[in-house]
């Protein structure tokens, strides 16, 4: 009987363990929905611009050359160097270029001596010809002595003139304010024979012109905003920008100053120049320029560009509508505003748009959404703003 009682409760409890077991474990409880951090559009007037790139050229480009001939004997300054207009730079020998001067005045006094004397005997034999006492061929003979000295003398003094300017040659000084590149001819050559020898160039780099090329689609927007290209005639200065490769943004301001008269029909593209400032001489002839030329004026709505994605369909928001759940909005990008990012279509204006915790969210899925600047959660679609609640006094 005992040996039945215990088989008994063996097989009670194997049931009851078996029963235990058939029971369905319930299913985990799903993960709450993640966070993001959402904020609306910013509404904004912004300028619009057109991107370009570049080239820097120097104002000016001079080579320096040896207008007399001699033997180069001083250089006064040093390659790279900045000079003034007027400032020597170079001098050529001088001793036979004032020769020639002081020569060329011993000429001028000659003839004028002649001059003086043929005047006076002129004068002497036309009162004694009123007197009968001369001869009319002595008359004219003095006349042409008078006027051959006259000649003389005006021929030598624009030999004169000849050799001081060619004494003024033989120092060769900046015709501008500007830098100059290194000196190609050392003191002790001889310069200026047979031909014109080119001592060194020079550039005037401040202000510098910056050339670029835009197509007609661009000019036709440039042009609807000018009314017309602006340049030196009419007075107005549009604006141009430009920033060298290492630096940031568009640091240097200047305006437009010309533009080719036609469009090179290879490219479809016209020519055009901006000039800027350039004091410190920062940036030289031959660089590679960013260039942006402003337009008009209009409102957008800005979104901080960590905002948007892009894809194979292009650039992408997404957006929580008013039950939290996420929704995806193909849009157009315009141009960037300080992080921000112009959207030109696609947006209405009154969405959150997900700015942080975007690889949580994805179309389709519910997420706790909490606005940018520390407020707790809510819904999208309430207001941006609560009014605080009264206190009793």
């Amino acid at each position: 009987m005992a040996f039945g009682g215990i088989a008994a409760r063996i097989v009670v409890s194997a049931l009851l363990m078996l029963a235990a077991g058939c029971r369905e474990t319930p299913p985990p409880a799903p993960p709450p929905p993640p966070n993001v951090t959402v904020a609306q559009p910013v509404r904004q007037t912004v300028t619009d611009y057109l991107d370009l790139t570049g080239n820097t050229q120097a104002i000016y480009t001079v080579q320096l050359v040896a207008r007399v001939a001699g033997y180069l004997e001083k250089v006064l300054f040093q390659d790279g160097q900045r000079v003034k207009k007027g400032q020597p730079l170079f001098v050529i020998q001088q001793n036979t270029y004032e020769d020639n001067l002081r020569q060329a005045e011993a000429t001028i006094q000659q003839y004028r001596a002649q001059l003086q004397y043929a005047e006076s005997q002129l004068n002497r034999f036309t009162n004694l010809i009123q007197h009968n006492a001369a001869a009319q061929a002595d008359v004219d003979n003095w006349r042409f002595q008078r006027d051959s000295a006259a000649a003389n003398l005006a021929s030598a003094q624009a030999q004169r003139d000849l050799a001081k300017l060619n004494l003024e040659y033989t120092q060769v000084t900046a015709p501008f304010d500007g830098r100059m590149d290194r000196r190609l001819v050392d003191p002790g050559n001889l310069v200026g024979s047979p031909g014109n020898t080119v001592l060194a160039n020079i550039n005037q780099i401040d202000p510098i012109y910056v050339y670029f090329n835009i197509s007609d689609v661009d000019l036709a927007r440039l042009l609807k905003s000018t009314r017309g290209i602006p340049g030196p005639s009419d007075g107005r200065k549009w604006p141009v920008h430009a920033g060298l490769p290492s630096e940031e943004g568009y640091p240097h301001r200047g305006h437009l100053d010309f533009a080719a008269i036609s469009l090179t029909t290879t490219t479809g593209t016209l020519l055009m120049r901006g000039v800027l400032p350039n004091p410190d001489g920062k940036i030289l002839p031959g660089l590679y320029s960013r260039v942006r030329v402003p337009l008009e004026q209009k409102a957008a709505l800005l979104v901080p560009e960590v905002a948007i994605g892009h894809d194979q369909q292009g650039a992408y928001l997404l957006v929580v509508n008013d039950r939290n759940v996420v929704e995806r909005r193909n849009v157009t990008t315009g141009i960037a505003v300080d992080g921000r990012r112009a959207i030109e279509g696609g947006l209405n204006g009154p969405e959150w748009v997900i700015v942080n915790g975007l690889l949580k969210a994805a179309p389709g899925r519910q997420v706790t959404p909490e606005r940018a600047g520390g407020e707790g959660p809510s819904r999208p679609g309430a207001p941006a703003a609560l009014p605080p609640k009264k206190t009793a006094p």
